[in-house]
């Protein structure tokens, strides 16, 4: 089995598992590869090391620290820069995903005049979700109609990982 650690074009990092570096290069250019965050089929393969299972060994302390959800690293101008997601923080993301999917009608770019047509009492209630601009929720925030962006997936592909 092969694990491989790729990037998708928008700079999801997630990993892969292949049964060989052949299989991969063959899913890889017939375009299967894609991201399981956003659907996109640009992947990239990023350099990763091997994993040693050396008993009795310890990861240093700064590989430590760099995997606890609350560190921050110095940046150049100053402040601090939070870490990457933790593994918990990713899960928890998709899981989140995975309910709005599951629970709102997906209006496209409708969702400006459905949402309007909702809060009016012109249809029944229900959840919704789709394309607005920034023009458009600024809009529909000044009538009181309460608008959240959340990136989902463009084109989910079945369940996300």
């Amino acid at each position: 089995m092969k694990v491989l650690n790729l990037r998708c074009g928008n700079g999801h990092g997630f990993e892969g598992w292949f049964a060989s570096e052949a299989d991969f290069q063959d899913q890889w250019g017939r375009g299967l590869v894609t991201c399981p965050s956003c659907g996109v089929a640009q992947v990239d393969k990023l350099p990763s090391a091997p994993r040693l299972n050396l008993s009795g060994s310890r990861p240093p302390e700064a590989a430590v620290a760099a995997n606890t959800p609350d560190s921050a690293a110095p940046s150049a101008q100053g402040g601090l820069v939070p870490a990457a997601p933790s593994a918990r923080l990713k899960a928890l993301w998709h899981e989140a995903v995975q309910q709005v999917l599951q629970n709102t009608e997906d209006v496209g770019t409708r969702f400006p005049e459905e949402a309007r047509r909702i809060h009016y009492g012109e249809v029944p209630q229900r959840g919704i979700r789709g394309q607005a601009s920034a023009d458009d929720c600024a809009a529909l925030a000044d009538e009181g109609i309460e608008v959240m962006a959340l990136p989902l997936p463009s084109v989910p592909k079945g369940t996300l990982q």
